[in-house]
Protein backbone atom coordinates (compact mmCIF):
# COMPACT_ATOMS: atom_id res chain seq x y z
CA UNK A 1 0.00 0.00 0.00
CA UNK A 2 1.16 3.51 -0.63
CA UNK A 3 -0.44 6.20 1.50
CA UNK A 4 0.38 9.69 0.32
CA UNK A 5 0.50 12.77 2.50
CA UNK A 6 -1.42 11.49 5.54
CA UNK A 7 -4.18 14.00 4.85
CA UNK A 8 -1.83 16.87 4.11
CA UNK A 9 -1.27 17.61 7.76
CA UNK A 10 2.26 18.92 7.91
CA UNK A 11 3.68 21.25 10.56
CA UNK A 12 2.64 24.28 8.54
CA UNK A 13 -1.01 23.38 8.35
CA UNK A 14 -2.29 25.33 11.34
CA UNK A 15 -4.74 28.05 10.35
CA UNK A 16 -6.20 30.95 12.34
CA UNK A 17 -7.97 28.46 14.60
CA UNK A 18 -4.73 27.05 15.92
CA UNK A 19 -6.02 24.02 14.00
CA UNK A 20 -6.46 23.31 10.28
CA UNK A 21 -7.76 26.33 8.39
CA UNK A 22 -10.03 26.57 5.34
CA UNK A 23 -7.16 26.69 2.92
CA UNK A 24 -5.68 23.57 4.50
CA UNK A 25 -8.94 21.68 4.06
CA UNK A 26 -9.03 22.71 0.40
CA UNK A 27 -5.48 21.62 -0.37
CA UNK A 28 -5.63 18.42 1.62
CA UNK A 29 -3.47 16.04 -0.38
CA UNK A 30 -5.15 12.88 -1.62
CA UNK A 31 -3.96 9.76 0.09
CA UNK A 32 -3.31 6.87 -2.27
CA UNK A 33 -3.33 3.25 -1.24
CA UNK A 34 -1.81 0.79 -3.68
CA UNK A 35 -1.75 -2.88 -2.78
CA UNK A 36 1.47 -4.54 -3.75
CA UNK A 37 5.19 -3.95 -3.32
CA UNK A 38 6.56 -0.54 -2.35
CA UNK A 39 8.36 1.32 -5.17
CA UNK A 40 12.08 0.63 -5.48
CA UNK A 41 13.07 4.07 -4.14
CA UNK A 42 11.32 3.41 -0.83
CA UNK A 43 13.00 1.34 1.83
CA UNK A 44 10.28 -1.13 2.76
CA UNK A 45 11.97 -2.08 6.01
CA UNK A 46 12.32 1.53 7.13
CA UNK A 47 11.15 0.67 10.64
CA UNK A 48 14.05 -1.72 11.16
CA UNK A 49 16.54 0.91 9.92
CA UNK A 50 15.32 3.26 12.67
CA UNK A 51 16.33 0.65 15.25
CA UNK A 52 12.76 -0.14 16.31
CA UNK A 53 12.03 -3.36 18.15
CA UNK A 54 9.82 -6.09 16.72
CA UNK A 55 6.15 -4.96 16.73
CA UNK A 56 7.04 -1.28 17.31
CA UNK A 57 6.07 -0.54 13.70
CA UNK A 58 2.79 -2.42 14.16
CA UNK A 59 2.06 -0.57 17.43
CA UNK A 60 2.37 2.80 15.68
CA UNK A 61 -0.78 1.88 13.71
CA UNK A 62 -2.65 -0.79 15.65
CA UNK A 63 -2.99 -2.08 19.21
CA UNK A 64 -4.00 -5.55 18.00
CA UNK A 65 -6.14 -7.51 15.57
CA UNK A 66 -9.01 -9.65 16.92
CA UNK A 67 -11.14 -12.38 15.42
CA UNK A 68 -14.57 -12.63 17.05
CA UNK A 69 -16.72 -15.68 16.38
CA UNK A 70 -20.02 -17.10 17.62
CA UNK A 71 -20.01 -20.09 19.93
CA UNK A 72 -23.33 -21.87 20.60
CA UNK A 73 -22.48 -22.28 24.27
CA UNK A 74 -20.45 -19.12 24.97
CA UNK A 75 -22.09 -16.71 22.52
CA UNK A 76 -19.73 -14.15 21.01
CA UNK A 77 -16.09 -14.90 21.88
CA UNK A 78 -12.64 -13.58 20.96
CA UNK A 79 -11.06 -16.49 19.11
CA UNK A 80 -7.75 -14.90 18.13
CA UNK A 81 -5.74 -11.89 19.32
CA UNK A 82 -2.71 -11.00 17.26
CA UNK A 83 0.10 -10.28 18.01
CA UNK A 84 -0.30 -12.82 20.79
CA UNK A 85 1.48 -10.65 23.37
CA UNK A 86 -1.13 -7.88 22.95
CA UNK A 87 -2.83 -7.08 26.24
CA UNK A 88 -6.57 -6.60 26.61
CA UNK A 89 -8.39 -6.64 29.94
CA UNK A 90 -11.42 -8.92 30.38
CA UNK A 91 -13.65 -5.83 30.29
CA UNK A 92 -12.10 -4.69 27.00
CA UNK A 93 -12.48 -8.19 25.51
CA UNK A 94 -16.16 -8.25 26.53
CA UNK A 95 -16.75 -4.87 24.91
CA UNK A 96 -15.01 -5.99 21.71
CA UNK A 97 -17.08 -9.21 21.64
CA UNK A 98 -20.44 -7.47 21.77
CA UNK A 99 -19.51 -4.45 19.65
CA UNK A 100 -18.07 -6.59 16.83
CA UNK A 101 -21.44 -8.18 15.93
CA UNK A 102 -24.54 -6.37 14.68
CA UNK A 103 -27.68 -6.74 16.86
CA UNK A 104 -29.72 -9.74 15.74
CA UNK A 105 -32.54 -7.45 14.58
CA UNK A 106 -30.22 -5.77 12.05
CA UNK A 107 -30.40 -8.83 9.78
CA UNK A 108 -27.02 -8.14 8.17
CA UNK A 109 -26.47 -10.94 5.65
CA UNK A 110 -23.26 -11.02 3.65
CA UNK A 111 -20.40 -8.66 4.50
CA UNK A 112 -20.85 -5.57 6.68
CA UNK A 113 -18.33 -2.94 7.72
CA UNK A 114 -18.68 -0.52 10.61
CA UNK A 115 -16.76 1.18 13.39
CA UNK A 116 -17.08 1.34 17.18
CA UNK A 117 -15.28 3.18 19.98
CA UNK A 118 -14.90 2.16 23.60
CA UNK A 119 -13.22 3.38 26.76
CA UNK A 120 -9.90 1.87 27.79
CA UNK A 121 -9.96 0.12 31.15
CA UNK A 122 -8.79 2.31 34.01
CA UNK A 123 -5.37 1.41 35.33
CA UNK A 124 -4.08 0.42 31.88
CA UNK A 125 -0.51 1.62 31.51
CA UNK A 126 -0.47 4.09 28.65
CA UNK A 127 2.20 3.08 26.16
CA UNK A 128 3.67 6.11 24.47
CA UNK A 129 5.04 5.71 20.99
CA UNK A 130 7.71 8.40 21.26
CA UNK A 131 8.34 8.54 17.55
CA UNK A 132 4.69 9.51 17.00
CA UNK A 133 4.31 11.80 19.99
CA UNK A 134 6.76 14.38 18.71
CA UNK A 135 4.59 14.76 15.59
CA UNK A 136 1.23 14.71 17.38
CA UNK A 137 1.30 18.44 18.08
CA UNK A 138 1.49 19.19 14.34
CA UNK A 139 -1.57 17.13 13.46
CA UNK A 140 -5.06 18.56 12.99
CA UNK A 141 -7.32 17.48 15.85
CA UNK A 142 -9.24 15.00 13.68
CA UNK A 143 -6.06 12.94 13.05
CA UNK A 144 -4.72 12.85 16.62
CA UNK A 145 -4.59 9.65 18.67
CA UNK A 146 -7.37 9.03 21.18
CA UNK A 147 -5.40 8.45 24.43
CA UNK A 148 -8.29 7.15 26.58
CA UNK A 149 -10.26 5.26 23.90
CA UNK A 150 -9.83 2.49 21.36
CA UNK A 151 -11.46 2.44 17.93
CA UNK A 152 -12.62 -0.90 16.56
CA UNK A 153 -12.83 -1.28 12.77
CA UNK A 154 -15.02 -4.25 11.90
CA UNK A 155 -15.48 -6.49 8.89
CA UNK A 156 -18.37 -8.82 9.75
CA UNK A 157 -19.40 -11.78 7.61
CA UNK A 158 -22.68 -13.68 8.00
CA UNK A 159 -23.49 -16.32 5.38
CA UNK A 160 -25.61 -19.47 5.32
CA UNK A 161 -23.66 -22.63 6.14
CA UNK A 162 -25.62 -25.88 6.53
CA UNK A 163 -22.61 -27.64 8.04
CA UNK A 164 -22.88 -25.49 11.17
CA UNK A 165 -25.48 -26.17 13.89
CA UNK A 166 -26.78 -22.62 13.76
CA UNK A 167 -27.02 -22.70 9.99
CA UNK A 168 -24.87 -19.57 9.62
CA UNK A 169 -21.17 -18.70 9.50
CA UNK A 170 -20.73 -15.58 11.67
CA UNK A 171 -17.34 -14.00 12.21
CA UNK A 172 -15.75 -10.55 12.52
CA UNK A 173 -12.22 -9.43 11.78
CA UNK A 174 -11.53 -6.38 13.97
CA UNK A 175 -8.66 -3.89 13.91
CA UNK A 176 -8.16 -2.21 17.31
CA UNK A 177 -6.39 1.16 17.14
CA UNK A 178 -6.14 4.55 18.84
CA UNK A 179 -6.03 6.26 15.45
CA UNK A 180 -9.26 7.74 14.00
CA UNK A 181 -8.37 6.81 10.40
CA UNK A 182 -11.84 5.52 9.59
CA UNK A 183 -11.62 5.50 5.80
CA UNK A 184 -8.09 4.14 5.76
CA UNK A 185 -8.70 1.17 8.08
CA UNK A 186 -11.98 0.29 6.36
CA UNK A 187 -10.02 0.16 3.08
CA UNK A 188 -7.34 -2.07 4.65
CA UNK A 189 -10.05 -4.42 5.96
CA UNK A 190 -11.76 -4.56 2.56
CA UNK A 191 -8.51 -5.88 1.19
CA UNK A 192 -7.47 -8.40 3.85
CA UNK A 193 -10.72 -9.63 5.47
CA UNK A 194 -12.22 -11.61 2.54
CA UNK A 195 -8.87 -13.38 2.07
CA UNK A 196 -8.60 -14.05 5.80
CA UNK A 197 -12.01 -15.77 5.91
CA UNK A 198 -10.76 -18.15 3.21
CA UNK A 199 -7.22 -18.73 4.51
CA UNK A 200 -7.40 -18.21 8.32
CA UNK A 201 -4.59 -17.56 10.81
CA UNK A 202 -1.41 -17.89 8.67
CA UNK A 203 -2.76 -15.16 6.37
CA UNK A 204 -3.53 -12.91 9.36
CA UNK A 205 -0.03 -13.42 10.77
CA UNK A 206 1.52 -12.51 7.42
CA UNK A 207 -0.66 -9.35 7.15
CA UNK A 208 0.39 -8.25 10.67
CA UNK A 209 4.05 -8.80 9.78
CA UNK A 210 3.53 -6.50 6.78
CA UNK A 211 2.02 -3.80 9.03
CA UNK A 212 5.00 -4.13 11.39
CA UNK A 213 7.27 -3.06 8.52
CA UNK A 214 5.26 0.09 7.80
CA UNK A 215 6.85 3.46 8.59
CA UNK A 216 5.06 5.43 11.34
CA UNK A 217 2.09 7.65 10.30
CA UNK A 218 3.93 10.97 10.12
CA UNK A 219 2.31 14.23 8.98
CA UNK A 220 3.11 15.49 5.51
CA UNK A 221 5.00 12.38 4.38
CA UNK A 222 4.25 10.06 1.48
CA UNK A 223 4.01 6.61 2.99
CA UNK A 224 4.34 3.33 1.11
CA UNK A 225 2.50 0.61 2.98
CA UNK A 226 2.73 -2.86 1.41
CA UNK A 227 0.17 -5.36 2.69
CA UNK A 228 -0.34 -8.84 1.29
CA UNK A 229 0.68 -7.79 -2.23
CA UNK A 230 -2.29 -8.49 -4.45
CA UNK A 231 -1.28 -9.19 -8.04
CA UNK A 232 -3.67 -9.24 -10.98
CA UNK A 233 -2.67 -10.06 -14.53
CA UNK A 234 1.04 -10.49 -14.03
CA UNK A 235 2.69 -7.41 -12.49
CA UNK A 236 -0.34 -5.10 -12.42
CA UNK A 237 -1.05 -3.87 -8.88
CA UNK A 238 -4.49 -2.97 -7.61
CA UNK A 239 -4.83 0.70 -6.66
CA UNK A 240 -7.45 2.27 -4.43
CA UNK A 241 -7.82 6.06 -4.35
CA UNK A 242 -8.35 7.47 -0.86
CA UNK A 243 -9.37 11.15 -0.81
CA UNK A 244 -8.51 11.25 2.94
CA UNK A 245 -7.62 8.80 5.67
CA UNK A 246 -10.32 9.83 8.12
CA UNK A 247 -13.51 11.13 6.51
CA UNK A 248 -16.85 9.43 5.93
CA UNK A 249 -19.20 10.26 3.05
CA UNK A 250 -20.66 13.35 4.72
CA UNK A 251 -23.56 14.03 2.36
CA UNK A 252 -24.66 10.39 2.23
CA UNK A 253 -24.95 10.46 6.04
CA UNK A 254 -26.65 13.86 6.19
CA UNK A 255 -28.79 13.28 3.10
CA UNK A 256 -32.02 12.29 4.92
CA UNK A 257 -31.67 15.27 7.28
CA UNK A 258 -29.71 17.85 5.25
CA UNK A 259 -32.49 20.45 5.62
CA UNK A 260 -31.78 20.31 9.36
CA UNK A 261 -27.98 20.09 9.08
CA UNK A 262 -27.44 23.54 10.59
CA UNK A 263 -29.53 22.64 13.65
CA UNK A 264 -27.56 19.40 14.04
CA UNK A 265 -24.31 21.41 13.76
CA UNK A 266 -25.52 23.55 16.70
CA UNK A 267 -26.41 20.47 18.78
CA UNK A 268 -22.96 18.94 18.20
CA UNK A 269 -21.17 22.25 18.81
CA UNK A 270 -22.99 22.65 22.14
CA UNK A 271 -22.26 19.06 23.23
CA UNK A 272 -25.97 18.24 23.57
CA UNK A 273 -26.96 14.58 24.31
CA UNK A 274 -27.81 13.05 20.93
CA UNK A 275 -28.96 9.57 19.87
CA UNK A 276 -28.86 8.20 16.33
CA UNK A 277 -31.31 5.29 15.90
CA UNK A 278 -30.47 3.36 12.76
CA UNK A 279 -31.30 0.00 11.17
CA UNK A 280 -27.68 -1.29 11.19
CA UNK A 281 -24.25 -0.58 12.73
CA UNK A 282 -22.98 0.67 9.35
CA UNK A 283 -25.60 3.42 9.26
CA UNK A 284 -25.30 4.28 12.95
CA UNK A 285 -21.49 4.47 12.94
CA UNK A 286 -21.26 6.49 9.70
CA UNK A 287 -23.88 8.98 10.91
CA UNK A 288 -22.30 9.46 14.36
CA UNK A 289 -18.87 9.97 12.78
CA UNK A 290 -20.36 12.46 10.29
CA UNK A 291 -21.93 14.42 13.17
CA UNK A 292 -18.63 14.55 15.10
CA UNK A 293 -16.86 15.60 11.89
CA UNK A 294 -19.30 18.45 11.12
CA UNK A 295 -17.69 20.87 13.62
CA UNK A 296 -14.18 20.17 12.29
CA UNK A 297 -11.58 21.60 12.67
CA UNK A 298 -12.93 22.18 16.19
CA UNK A 299 -12.49 19.01 18.24
CA UNK A 300 -15.58 17.31 19.68
CA UNK A 301 -14.46 16.89 23.30
CA UNK A 302 -17.33 14.80 24.68
CA UNK A 303 -17.70 11.05 24.31
CA UNK A 304 -19.19 9.55 21.16
CA UNK A 305 -20.04 5.94 20.36
CA UNK A 306 -20.54 5.15 16.67
CA UNK A 307 -22.16 1.84 17.67
CA UNK A 308 -23.49 1.29 21.20
CA UNK A 309 -25.16 -1.85 22.58
CA UNK A 310 -27.02 -2.84 25.72
CA UNK A 311 -23.97 -4.94 26.69
CA UNK A 312 -21.63 -1.93 26.67
CA UNK A 313 -19.80 -1.39 29.98
CA UNK A 314 -21.14 2.20 30.06
CA UNK A 315 -24.75 1.17 29.34
CA UNK A 316 -26.04 1.90 32.88
CA UNK A 317 -24.05 5.11 33.14
CA UNK A 318 -25.47 6.47 29.88
CA UNK A 319 -29.09 5.31 30.18
CA UNK A 320 -29.88 6.11 33.83
CA UNK A 321 -32.92 8.32 34.47
CA UNK A 322 -31.71 9.48 37.88
CA UNK A 323 -29.72 12.30 36.28
CA UNK A 324 -29.79 14.37 33.09
CA UNK A 325 -28.51 12.57 29.95
CA UNK A 326 -24.75 13.04 29.57
CA UNK A 327 -23.00 15.01 26.82
CA UNK A 328 -22.50 12.12 24.39
CA UNK A 329 -23.52 11.03 20.88
CA UNK A 330 -24.72 7.42 20.73
CA UNK A 331 -25.37 5.31 17.63
CA UNK A 332 -27.82 2.47 18.36
CA UNK A 333 -29.72 -0.21 16.44
CA UNK A 334 -31.50 -2.24 19.13
CA UNK A 335 -35.27 -1.44 19.40
CA UNK A 336 -34.86 -1.61 23.18
CA UNK A 337 -33.19 1.82 23.08
CA UNK A 338 -36.36 3.48 21.76
CA UNK A 339 -37.82 2.96 25.22
CA UNK A 340 -34.62 3.24 27.28
CA UNK A 341 -33.55 6.56 25.75
CA UNK A 342 -36.93 8.18 25.13
CA UNK A 343 -36.13 10.74 27.88
CA UNK A 344 -33.15 12.01 25.84
CA UNK A 345 -33.74 15.51 24.43
CA UNK A 346 -32.55 14.96 20.83
CA UNK A 347 -33.06 11.78 18.79
CA UNK A 348 -32.34 11.23 15.10
CA UNK A 349 -34.21 8.28 13.62
CA UNK A 350 -32.90 7.31 10.19
CA UNK A 351 -33.95 4.64 7.73
CA UNK A 352 -31.63 2.72 5.41
CA UNK A 353 -28.96 4.98 3.93
CA UNK A 354 -29.39 4.91 0.18
CA UNK A 355 -26.51 4.05 -2.15
CA UNK A 356 -24.82 7.03 -3.78
CA UNK A 357 -27.15 8.57 -6.37
CA UNK A 358 -30.41 7.55 -4.65
CA UNK A 359 -32.12 10.24 -2.59
CA UNK A 360 -34.16 9.38 0.50
CA UNK A 361 -37.18 11.41 1.50
CA UNK A 362 -36.35 14.39 3.74
CA UNK A 363 -37.34 13.76 7.35
CA UNK A 364 -39.17 16.27 9.53
CA UNK A 365 -38.47 17.70 12.96
CA UNK A 366 -40.98 16.11 15.34
CA UNK A 367 -41.90 16.34 19.01
CA UNK A 368 -40.25 13.77 21.28
CA UNK A 369 -43.59 12.47 22.58
CA UNK A 370 -44.24 11.04 19.10
CA UNK A 371 -41.27 8.68 19.41
CA UNK A 372 -42.64 5.43 20.85
CA UNK A 373 -40.63 2.65 19.21
CA UNK A 374 -37.84 2.12 16.74
CA UNK A 375 -40.60 1.52 14.18
CA UNK A 376 -41.52 5.21 14.40
CA UNK A 377 -41.04 7.11 11.16
CA UNK A 378 -37.61 8.59 10.39
CA UNK A 379 -37.25 12.09 11.78
CA UNK A 380 -35.37 14.44 14.09
CA UNK A 381 -37.21 14.24 17.40
CA UNK A 382 -36.41 17.34 19.48
CA UNK A 383 -37.88 20.46 21.03
CA UNK A 384 -34.66 22.42 20.35
CA UNK A 385 -35.04 25.87 18.81
CA UNK A 386 -31.92 26.79 16.80
CA UNK A 387 -30.15 30.03 17.66
CA UNK A 388 -29.28 30.77 14.02
CA UNK A 389 -31.53 31.22 11.00
CA UNK A 390 -31.16 28.48 8.40
CA UNK A 391 -28.85 29.26 5.49
CA UNK A 392 -31.40 28.94 2.69
CA UNK A 393 -28.77 29.56 0.03
CA UNK A 394 -26.77 26.44 0.86
CA UNK A 395 -29.97 24.38 1.18
CA UNK A 396 -31.05 25.46 -2.33
CA UNK A 397 -27.59 24.57 -3.63
CA UNK A 398 -27.79 21.07 -2.13
CA UNK A 399 -31.40 20.56 -3.27
CA UNK A 400 -30.41 21.60 -6.78
CA UNK A 401 -27.59 19.04 -6.61
CA UNK A 402 -30.13 16.37 -5.60
CA UNK A 403 -32.40 17.25 -8.55
CA UNK A 404 -29.48 17.26 -10.98
CA UNK A 405 -28.15 13.98 -9.52
CA UNK A 406 -24.85 15.58 -8.59
CA UNK A 407 -22.45 12.88 -7.26
CA UNK A 408 -22.47 12.39 -3.49
CA UNK A 409 -18.74 13.24 -3.35
CA UNK A 410 -19.42 16.69 -4.88
CA UNK A 411 -22.33 17.28 -2.48
CA UNK A 412 -20.06 16.28 0.41
CA UNK A 413 -17.49 18.89 -0.67
CA UNK A 414 -20.19 21.59 -0.62
CA UNK A 415 -21.54 20.47 2.76
CA UNK A 416 -18.07 20.10 4.31
CA UNK A 417 -17.03 23.58 3.14
CA UNK A 418 -20.28 25.02 4.51
CA UNK A 419 -19.71 23.40 7.93
CA UNK A 420 -16.07 24.51 7.91
CA UNK A 421 -16.96 28.15 7.14
CA UNK A 422 -19.70 28.08 9.77
CA UNK A 423 -17.32 26.69 12.42
CA UNK A 424 -14.58 29.16 11.50
CA UNK A 425 -16.97 32.13 11.59
CA UNK A 426 -17.98 30.99 15.07
CA UNK A 427 -14.53 30.24 16.49
CA UNK A 428 -12.38 33.06 15.01
CA UNK A 429 -13.82 35.74 17.39
CA UNK A 430 -12.97 33.40 20.29
CA UNK A 431 -9.46 32.86 18.92
CA UNK A 432 -9.00 36.61 18.53
CA UNK A 433 -10.11 37.31 22.11
CA UNK A 434 -8.01 34.49 23.61
CA UNK A 435 -4.94 35.78 21.72
CA UNK A 436 -5.47 39.14 23.50
CA UNK A 437 -5.04 37.36 26.87
CA UNK A 438 -1.37 36.74 26.04
CA UNK A 439 1.04 39.09 27.90
CA UNK A 440 3.17 41.41 25.76
CA UNK A 441 6.59 40.01 24.86
CA UNK A 442 8.33 42.99 26.49
CA UNK A 443 6.89 41.89 29.85
CA UNK A 444 8.95 38.67 29.71
CA UNK A 445 12.06 38.97 31.88
CA UNK A 446 14.72 36.23 31.98
CA UNK A 447 15.16 36.79 35.73
CA UNK A 448 11.50 36.40 36.67
CA UNK A 449 9.01 33.58 36.20
CA UNK A 450 7.07 33.76 32.88
CA UNK A 451 4.04 36.09 33.22
CA UNK A 452 0.54 34.55 33.56
CA UNK A 453 -2.21 34.67 30.92
CA UNK A 454 -5.03 37.09 31.64
CA UNK A 455 -8.30 35.52 32.78
CA UNK A 456 -11.04 34.69 30.23
CA UNK A 457 -13.96 37.00 31.11
CA UNK A 458 -17.19 35.99 29.30
CA UNK A 459 -18.75 39.47 29.43
CA UNK A 460 -15.55 41.09 28.15
CA UNK A 461 -15.56 38.60 25.27
CA UNK A 462 -19.24 39.33 24.50
CA UNK A 463 -18.44 43.05 24.14
CA UNK A 464 -15.86 42.25 21.41
CA UNK A 465 -18.55 40.63 19.24
CA UNK A 466 -20.18 43.94 18.36
CA UNK A 467 -17.25 44.99 16.15
CA UNK A 468 -15.38 41.74 15.51
CA UNK A 469 -18.08 39.07 15.69
CA UNK A 470 -19.07 36.36 13.19
CA UNK A 471 -20.95 38.92 11.07
CA UNK A 472 -17.56 39.78 9.53
CA UNK A 473 -17.27 36.37 7.88
CA UNK A 474 -20.79 34.84 7.84
CA UNK A 475 -23.99 35.86 6.08
CA UNK A 476 -26.09 33.87 8.56
CA UNK A 477 -28.32 35.91 10.86
CA UNK A 478 -29.68 34.93 14.25
CA UNK A 479 -28.90 34.97 17.95
CA UNK A 480 -25.12 34.50 17.79
CA UNK A 481 -24.76 35.96 21.32
CA UNK A 482 -27.13 33.31 22.71
CA UNK A 483 -25.19 30.59 20.89
CA UNK A 484 -21.89 31.83 22.39
CA UNK A 485 -23.37 32.00 25.92
CA UNK A 486 -24.56 28.39 25.59
CA UNK A 487 -21.23 27.29 24.07
CA UNK A 488 -19.20 28.81 26.94
CA UNK A 489 -20.95 26.35 29.31
CA UNK A 490 -20.29 23.32 27.08
CA UNK A 491 -17.62 20.57 27.26
CA UNK A 492 -16.42 21.62 23.80
CA UNK A 493 -15.54 25.13 25.02
CA UNK A 494 -13.92 23.72 28.15
CA UNK A 495 -11.76 21.32 26.10
CA UNK A 496 -10.94 23.91 23.45
CA UNK A 497 -9.95 26.60 25.96
CA UNK A 498 -7.81 24.20 28.05
CA UNK A 499 -5.97 23.22 24.86
CA UNK A 500 -5.43 26.85 23.81
CA UNK A 501 -4.37 27.87 27.33
CA UNK A 502 -1.81 25.04 27.41
CA UNK A 503 -0.44 26.05 23.97
CA UNK A 504 -0.14 29.71 25.04
CA UNK A 505 1.46 28.83 28.39
CA UNK A 506 4.00 26.70 26.51
CA UNK A 507 4.64 29.62 24.14
CA UNK A 508 5.35 31.86 27.17
CA UNK A 509 7.74 29.22 28.54
CA UNK A 510 9.48 29.06 25.15
CA UNK A 511 9.82 32.87 24.95
CA UNK A 512 11.20 32.87 28.50
CA UNK A 513 13.79 30.27 27.50
CA UNK A 514 14.78 32.33 24.46
CA UNK A 515 15.12 35.45 26.64
CA UNK A 516 17.43 33.50 29.00
CA UNK A 517 19.59 32.39 26.06
CA UNK A 518 20.16 35.99 24.98
CA UNK A 519 21.61 36.89 28.39
CA UNK A 520 25.31 36.72 29.27
CA UNK A 521 24.77 34.09 31.96
CA UNK A 522 28.48 33.53 32.61
CA UNK A 523 28.92 37.24 33.36
CA UNK A 524 25.94 37.03 35.76
CA UNK A 525 27.58 34.18 37.72
CA UNK A 526 30.74 36.25 38.28
CA UNK A 527 28.67 38.68 40.36
CA UNK A 528 26.87 36.02 42.38
CA UNK A 529 27.76 33.36 44.95
CA UNK A 530 28.51 29.70 44.18
CA UNK A 531 25.24 28.69 45.84
CA UNK A 532 23.29 31.05 43.54
CA UNK A 533 25.24 29.77 40.52
CA UNK A 534 24.53 26.12 41.35
CA UNK A 535 20.85 27.01 41.82
CA UNK A 536 20.85 28.67 38.37
CA UNK A 537 22.43 25.58 36.74
CA UNK A 538 19.83 23.27 38.29
CA UNK A 539 16.99 25.56 37.17
CA UNK A 540 18.38 25.75 33.63
CA UNK A 541 18.67 21.94 33.50
CA UNK A 542 15.05 21.65 34.62
CA UNK A 543 14.07 24.10 31.87
CA UNK A 544 15.83 21.89 29.33
CA UNK A 545 14.04 18.78 30.56
CA UNK A 546 10.68 20.58 30.48
CA UNK A 547 11.31 21.83 26.93
CA UNK A 548 12.11 18.28 25.79
CA UNK A 549 9.25 16.64 27.67
CA UNK A 550 6.57 19.13 26.61
CA UNK A 551 7.93 19.74 23.09
CA UNK A 552 8.00 23.50 23.75
CA UNK A 553 7.83 25.57 20.54
CA UNK A 554 11.37 26.97 20.86
CA UNK A 555 13.60 28.13 18.00
CA UNK A 556 15.88 25.32 16.74
CA UNK A 557 19.11 26.81 18.11
CA UNK A 558 17.70 27.77 21.54
CA UNK A 559 18.27 24.37 23.17
CA UNK A 560 21.84 24.21 21.88
CA UNK A 561 22.55 27.74 23.13
CA UNK A 562 21.19 26.83 26.56
CA UNK A 563 23.37 23.70 26.74
CA UNK A 564 26.41 25.83 25.80
CA UNK A 565 25.56 28.33 28.57
CA UNK A 566 25.19 25.51 31.13
CA UNK A 567 28.51 23.89 30.11
CA UNK A 568 30.35 27.23 30.28
CA UNK A 569 28.97 28.01 33.76
CA UNK A 570 29.85 24.53 35.10
CA UNK A 571 33.43 24.74 33.74
CA UNK A 572 33.92 28.05 35.58
CA UNK A 573 33.09 26.39 38.92
CA UNK A 574 35.52 24.47 41.21
CA UNK A 575 36.26 20.89 40.11
CA UNK A 576 34.34 19.23 42.95
CA UNK A 577 31.18 21.12 41.96
CA UNK A 578 31.79 20.40 38.27
CA UNK A 579 31.74 16.66 38.94
CA UNK A 580 28.49 16.85 40.90
CA UNK A 581 26.69 19.09 38.39
CA UNK A 582 27.79 17.06 35.36
CA UNK A 583 26.23 13.98 36.94
CA UNK A 584 23.00 15.83 37.74
CA UNK A 585 20.85 15.30 34.65
CA UNK A 586 22.19 15.65 31.12
CA UNK A 587 23.50 18.86 29.61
Amino acid sequence: MALRGLAGSGPGSRGPLGQAGAADEEREAPAVVAAGDAPEDVEEDEGRSRGLLRWDGFSAWLHCVCVVGFDLELGQAVEVIYPQHSKLTDKEKTNICYLSFPDSNSGCLGDTQFCFRFRQSSGRRVSLHCLLDQFEKDLPVYLKKDPAYFYGYVYFRQVRDKTLKRGYFQKSLVLISKLPYIHFFHTVLKQIAPEYFERNEPYLEAACNDVDRWPAPMPGKTLHLPIMGVVMKGDTHISVILPTVHEVDLFRCFCPVFLHSQMLWELVLLGEPLVVMAPSPSESSETVLALVNCISPLKYFSDFRPYFTIHDSEFKEYTTRTQAPPSVILGVTNPFFAKTLQHWPHIIRIGDLKPAGEIPKQVKVKKLKNLKTLDSKPGVYTSYKPYLNRDEEIMKQLQKGVQQKRPSEAQSVILRRYFLELTQSFIIPLERYVASLMPLQKSISPWKSPPQLRQFLPEEFMKTLEKTGPQLTSRIKGDWIGLYRHFLKSPNFDGWFKTRRKEMTQKLEALHLEALCEEDLLHWTQKHTEVETVDLVLKLKNKLLQADREHLPVKPDTMEKLRTHIDAIILALPEDLQGILLKTGMT
